[in-house]
């Protein structure tokens, strides 16, 4: 026999817990009583009161409380083998990490809300593998197609405006890399969800995704920012904070550029979602689009299991707590 939370013995203490603060309550009662009035008196007093039946009901009530405890545990015995296959989408995202990202018109900026974003995401999927391009004026594959969700998180959390040491923003080397890291894997399971807020400075995104698409890669596009534009923090050599400037000195503002990220989306058979800081729409990809397409049989293995009998347990203090209701603390005949 195992038990699947053997951590949860410690409710046991509990149990322990009680029986002293009823030894305690009876042996107050019994000194109270004393004090109250004579032996003879206070036994007249209690003459249609069982003390026994009372302590038979504490006692099941204890019982009962233990064998919960054992049933919350999940007592397990009798095993067996299963053959459990794997069933997924290839989902590569690619994170804009230009300075444009570092804008505050998303909390607490565009791309620390993109990372929270998709590590939301991470808890909704269910054996797809995911990989991680980082892209600004180049791209780069930070972590591979992999089940390992843990391990895309750590290469997820390392991302930040330094990860590409070339400015400016690329739509389409991140487009280009994620092709290249699909090439020579089945079609109908190729994903790409693209987080950017679309000012794309360098090279052609449209023809790119038309690439894309003959590659059989569809996308989705997330646009964050908005219209209007907002400033970009910097941090100088002083560790004093400012805005990022053109050669001018002119303040920059970083718009959403929404028209090319839906002609990307558009082209490629995907989806357009605009993030706010209520609702990012990662989510709204991942229902309504992603976990409705077919899955790829990724690989099958044999799996141990044990059978379930929290049920006893259970339907033994279910028996007792029927009992227990049933006695009654008056002396029978009175």
């Amino acid at each position: 026999m195992r038990f699947e939370d053997i951590k949860l013995i410690n409710g046991l203490w509990v149990v322990a817990l009680l029986i002293v603060f009823y030894f305690w309550v009876f042996r107050k009662r019994e000194k109270d009583g004393e004090k109250f009035a004579k032996a003879e008196l206070l036994e007249n007093l209690t003459l249609d009161t069982s003390y026994m039946k009372r302590k038979i009901k504490i006692a099941l009530m204890l019982f009962i409380m233990v064998f919960f405890v054992f049933s919350l545990m999940r007592p397990q015995w009798g095993e067996g083998w299963k053959e459990v296959k794997r069933k997924g989408l290839d989902i590569l995202i690619a994170i804009d990490t230009s300075k444009s990202m570092l804008a505050e018109d998303v909390k607490p900026n565009r791309l620390e809300r993109s990372k929270l974003a998709v590590k939301d995401l991470i808890k909704k999927i269910k054996g797809d593998r995911l990989g991680l391009i980082a892209f600004s004026g180049g791209a780069f594959l930070q972590c591979p197609l992999t089940i390992d969700y843990n391990g895309f998180m750590i290469f997820l959390d390392d991302l930040n405006i330094n990860s590409i040491p070339k400015g400016s923003t690329s739509l389409a080397s991140a487009i280009d890399e994620a092709i290249e890291s699909y090439e020579g894997g089945l079609n109908k399971y190729k994903i790409l969800i693209l987080i950017t807020d679309g000012e794309g400075h360098v090279g052609d995104p449209i023809k790119a995704a038309q690439k894309a698409k003959k590659n059989g890669i569809k996308i989705f596009t997330v646009g964050i920012g908005n219209k209007e534009g907002d400033l970009i923090p910097v941090i100088d050599g002083t560790g004093k904070r400012g805005y990022l400037k053109d050669k001018k000195g002119n303040f920059i503002k970083s718009r959403l550029n929404e028209d090319v990220l839906k002609k990307i989306a558009a082209i490629t058979g995907g989806g357009y979602v605009k993030a706010t800081g209520l609702e990012f729409g990662l989510d709204l990809i991942y229902e309504n689009k992603l976990s409705k397409m077919d899955k790829r049989d990724f690989d099958s293995k044999l799996t141990r299991f044990y059978e379930e009998k929290f049920q006893i347990p259970l339907f033994i203090a279910f028996l007792l707590l029927i009992t227990e209701t049933f006695i009654r603390e008056r002396k029978s005949g009175l």
